[in-house]
């Protein structure tokens, strides 16, 4: 990877929405050399999609999202990749990890309540063949995803009363 295909990812990491021109002008470069860099980046699978950061919990507060640790027996061929992709082809998977520590994957999943989520754990993840266990924590709250704070802290314009 050169030095433009790296500069151009980090400028369209920080604002997908620049267009070549934007990025032609930021960088110094020609506009074709621009485009012609973020092909190759697509072509390569690098660029794997454009999209937007949304504060959902301002859109709608009825959705559900849990991260689930999953302690799993790796397969003897296909160590964990094979288990990881059965569980990344639900459809309630948002994204798969594979972690280091005390738990083999992180799984991200999305419900529309409580209940949905708890029916994915125990009738779709669970019985897995090579799941040894599961611990689902509920995200109640996001501060900040992506490198995005959600919401700013309002500053206290209140006058100070002294007694």
């Amino acid at each position: 990877m050169n030095s433009l295909q790296l500069q151009i990812l980090d400028l369209l990491n920080e604002d997908a929405r620049r267009s070549s021109d934007l990025l032609a002008t930021l960088l110094g470069r020609d506009k074709s050399e621009v485009e012609e860099a973020i092909a190759e980046l697509e072509a390569d699978n690098v660029i794997v999609k454009y999209a937007a950061v949304v504060n959902w919990s301002k859109v709608h507060d009825d959705s559900v999202t849990a991260l689930i640790e999953v302690q799993i027996t790796p397969e003897k061929v296909h160590g964990f990749d094979a288990i990881a992709e059965k569980i990344y082809r639900c459809p309630e998977v948002k994204s798969v990890f594979l972690m280091s520590g005390a738990y083999d994957l992180l799984v991200e999943v999305e419900g529309q309540s409580l209940k949905e989520v708890a029916s994915f754990v125990s009738n779709k993840l669970s019985p897995i063949d090579r799941v040894l266990s599961t611990k689902t924590n509920f995200i109640l709250k996001k501060y900040k995803q992506d490198g995005i704070i959600f919401e700013e802290k309002q500053e206290d314009n209140r006058l100070m009363i002294s007694p």
